[in-house]
């Protein structure tokens, strides 16, 4: 399929070729489900504690007489149904890492792509680049172009100007081609690639 690539300012150029086999697939919700659980899941610090019985500080003699008192059996003050006592069950520290196929998470990178194309949300740029890091100015071209919530990846590489430009601009996300990623593809409304960017994703599922 091809598609029109155009400039920061609008201009519309020659038109560009998207390799069916990485843009041209039916979006499968369950594979896209699997893939941004997976990096969510690695995301997670996991450092999640709260203390047992045995960590807390507190008396353990037995709170009062064992018979007598007409008041349920007690021991030590400690047991997690007295207040300031543990926590029965408990987080603890642990890596939410789970394991998923390369292939899988390469499947997973095409089908976001081609979900991008199918609602027609994806948009190819000549290339990412400015004379001057201007925030303002690189604002007033993007929302030009109409694009107000969006991911940008360029090539091996993200140009400095343009980089610097983009950092302070609310919803836009820019990573090289080394970065791209699903969640940030689906958590972002459209999704923008630079010429260089396709020739790195072709090249990368021959």
């Amino acid at each position: 399929m091809d598609i029109k690539v155009t400039t920061l300012d609008g201009k519309a150029g020659e038109s560009v070729a998207l390799p069916e086999e990485i843009f041209g697939l039916e979006p499968r919700a369950d594979i896209l489900q699997r893939i941004v659980r997976w990096q969510l899941s690695k995301r997670q610090a996991g450092t999640h504690k709260t203390k047992k019985r045995g960590e807390i500080r507190m008396t353990s003699a037995k709170a009062y007489k064992q018979k007598g008192t007409g008041r349920a059996r007690h021991g030590n003050k400690a047991a997690p149904q007295f207040r300031g006592g543990g926590k029965a069950f408990g987080p603890e520290p642990r890596s939410h890492a789970h394991g998923l196929p390369k292939k899988v998470r390469a499947l997973a990178l095409r089908h976001a792509l081609s979900d991008k194309v199918r609602d027609e949300k994806l948009i190819v740029l000549s290339e990412a680049s400015l004379s001057e890091p201007k925030t303002k100015a690189l604002a007033a071209q993007l929302a030009g172009l109409g694009l107000s919530n969006a991911l940008i990846v360029d090539g091996a590489a993200l140009e400095d100007n343009f980089r610097l430009a983009a950092r302070n601009i609310p919803q836009i996300d820019v990573l090289p081609i080394q970065g791209i990623n699903v969640y940030d593809i689906m958590r972002r409304d459209t999704l923008v690639l630079t010429k260089a960017a396709v020739d790195a994703l072709t090249e990368r599922f021959k």
